[in-house]
């Protein structure tokens, strides 16, 4: 089995190609890293790294090696860091988002029980809007996000709320006075579309650029809101699938949601930054999980 610190030099070696910067990264001195190296390739059987007195380059055998070692010691690290965080109890601060406001009290019931059995940290709750959902994972200044799936690049958690889809047409629109319409209408109609920095997937989802039968999506203007999105279908510049909740939380005199029969229905959880999982977060999925389990019984 090989030692930490094998390991450690092994990756700070293939991370940084350079003798001299894994030596003072490591704190030791040039001739231990190239022991340590040497020694590695002595019991796997060949060249790890090509040196020359220019270059260090790692061979094929010494990539997949890399490849191979760097998510088993991410893995060992997140373990310890799991175990630390359990010992020292759940604390600190849990800053939480929600985009939409059906989701906002199931988040605020999770938040209340959250801190009932954790009262050692503190939960800030905020909105935050389509052009700013994502960038406030990324930068940190949100830990986790109610949202609808999908939401690619994140890491997701149990799906929490349930919704049919309708389609928001302006109220003198021809499709306003139909019981009910098909996805097949989107490819006579211009869609709104989201704002560029929406999820992908979440886009693709929501704002298909075909129908189920292969037929192409119109695209219309994007709006930088939900609400500005709405205004845009008002003014007649196109039509927008949402969620059957927007009848109650935005209502519009001149607007008209319209059922879609053969749409999927849209799912909605958390979402939080895959590198950033911590106990904090577990516990608060794990709070909001128990409380979405009790409003089903």
């Amino acid at each position: 089995m090989l030692e930490r610190y094998e390991v450690e030099t092994f990756l700070t070696l293939a991370r940084e190609l350079h003798f001299g910067r894994t030596a003072g990264l490591l704190r030791i001195s040039t001739g231990r890293v190239s022991h340590v190296i040497k020694g590695l390739e002595r019991r796997v059987g060949a060249p790890l790294f090509e040196r020359t007195s220019r270059v260090v380059r790692l061979t094929p055998i010494g990539a997949r090696l890399a490849g191979d070692l760097a998510p088993l010691v991410a893995g060992i690290e997140d373990a310890i860091r799991r175990a630390a965080e359990a010992g020292r109890g759940v604390s600190g601060r849990l800053r939480v988002a929600f985009l939409g406001e059906w989701t906002a009290p199931l988040l605020l019931k999770a938040a209340a029980r959250f801190g009932e059995r954790h009262p050692d940290c503190a939960v800030d709750v905020v909105e935050v809007q389509l052009a700013n959902s994502r960038a406030s994972l990324v930068d940190g200044s949100v830990d986790i996000l109610f949202a609808s799936y999908p939401f690619d690049g994140m890491e997701c958690g149990p799906v929490l709320l349930t919704e049919e889809r309708v389609l928001a047409v302006a109220a003198d629109h021809p499709l306003a006075g139909e019981q009910k319409v098909s996805l097949e209408v989107l490819a006579d109609h211009p869609v709104i579309q989201y704002p560029a920095v929406t999820s992908n997937a979440f886009k693709r989802d929501r704002t298909p650029e075909r129908t189920p039968s292969g037929r192409a999506v119109p695209k219309g203007p994007s709006g930088n809101s939900f609400s500005e999105m709405l205004t845009l279908v008002a003014m007649g510049r196109g039509v927008l699938p949402v969620g059957s909740h927007s009848r109650s939380y935005y209502p519009r005199p001149d607007i008209v949601y319209v059922p879609i029969s053969d749409a999927p229905p849209i799912n909605r959880g958390l979402v939080w930054r895959r590198a950033g999982t911590t106990e904090r977060i577990r516990e608060f999925v794990r709070a909001a999980s128990e409380v979405r389990s009790a409003e089903r019984i």
